[in-house]
């Protein structure tokens, strides 16, 4: 006695809706059949039968005649014509350029021989001032440039290159591999898809040359260490025709004597006496821009910063400056004459300060720095 078997549904096998489109369809089929083909799956029977479950599966409602009658009669409709549903769709049509980029296995027309050109990049040093407040200048490049002679084909005369025979101008060969047709770099031509059989002598068939140029620089205010600027199409000319790369500058920034930079802001650390900062003082300081006057009240604690606003770095690509931070610490002097130090005892005698020890932390200490 026969015994029944239940089929599933096609739709259900392939994961779509009864009202899924033919993309919709052959999305859904592409997607199972990589997943389960047994070439990835060695080995793996249920891999197998869900790769030949897809495949019929496929075969039928991806033909409109059998899927209006699979969608009529279900299995029973499309039993005779399908031959029991055990046929292979062709997957070359079903996945097209798809395995052509995944696996360099489709594509039949012309190769292209255009090949970007390379990147170019040097090294600029700056003195600090000049990353603060830009720099023009010009530098010099070695590139490659279109080859005038051949205007880029790398033929003499300037014709175009022959298509190659091998290929036929693809640039791939195809051979069978197994389950598919496998594409390859063409070996004759290199995967350009054409042979260059008269070369310019100028540039013997590569259809550039180098030659030195000058590229002005500008370097905005406000770059820091390690910026880099981006040129455009100023780096090596592609292969035939090819679009140009692009030239980088990238910046290299000198310490300065005193001054050290945090994002905008500038730190400096003020030498004065204990005298300045008991009885208080005006000093002259240093900045990018020149001299500004600092005032000391009386009675400032060594270590103290004062902000000088608008005296830092400008800000790259906008607008405003940071500021400077000047840190004043008290320097003791090493060698006192006999008088200086009666006067200082004297002093001392005068004043009573605290000389038990105790403990800040770290953060304490840097919100009265720069408080």
């Amino acid at each position: 006695m026969a015994r029944n078997v239940t089929r599933v549904d096609y739709y259900e096998v392939l994961g779509v809706s009864r009202d899924s489109n033919d993309q919709e369809i052959k999305s859904a089929y592409r997607r199972l059949a990589m997943q389960y083909h047994p070439d990835r799956n060695q080995g793996d029977s249920a891999a197998e039968d869900r790769f030949k479950e897809c495949s019929e599966a496929y075969q039928v409602l991806s033909d409109a005649n059998k899927r209006a009658a699979y969608d009529r009669y279900g299995h029973d409709g499309v039993a005779a014509s399908n031959g029991g549903g055990n046929g292979m769709p062709d997957l070359n049509d079903i996945f097209g350029d798809f395995f052509g980029e995944m696996f360099n296995m489709g594509g039949t027309g012309r190769a292209s021989r255009a090949q970007r050109g390379r990147d170019l990049r040097m090294n600029l040093t700056l003195e600090f001032e000049e990353a603060a407040f830009g720099k023009q200048t010009d530098v010099k490049i070695r590139r490659m440039e279109v080859c005038v002679d051949c205007t880029g084909s790398g033929v003499a005369g300037g014709k175009q290159a022959p298509i190659c025979p091998n290929c036929s101008g693809r640039g791939q060969v195809r051979f069978q591999q197994g389950f598919f047709s496998i594409s390859r770099t063409c070996p004759q031509c290199g995967g350009t898809g054409s042979l260059v059989t008269d070369p310019c002598k100028k540039c013997s068939g590569e259809g550039r040359v180098q030659q030195e140029r000058t590229v002005p620089v500008t370097v905005p205010a406000g770059v820091e260490d390690g910026t880099r600027i981006r040129y455009q199409r100023e780096g090596d000319a592609g292969k035939f025709s090819g679009p140009p790369g692009d030239f980088f500058v990238v910046l290299t920034v000198k310490d300065h004597e005193f001054f050290e930079r945090d994002g905008n802001n500038l730190h400096c650390v003020l030498p004065v006496s204990f005298v300045q900062l008991a009885l208080g003082a005006e000093l002259s300081i240093p900045t990018l821009e020149g001299e500004s006057r600092l005032k000391i009240p009386e009675g400032t604690q060594s270590g103290k910063a004062f902000r000088i606003k608008g005296k830092g770095i400008p800000v790259l690509n906008g607008h405003g400056k940071g500021d400077l931070l000047v840190q004043v610490m008290v320097q003791t002097p090493s060698k006192l004459s006999r008088a200086q130090k009666d006067l200082l005892k004297q002093l001392g005698d005068t004043l009573s300060v605290d000389n038990k020890p105790h403990s800040r932390g770290l953060l304490a200490k840097m919100r009265e720095i720069f408080s």
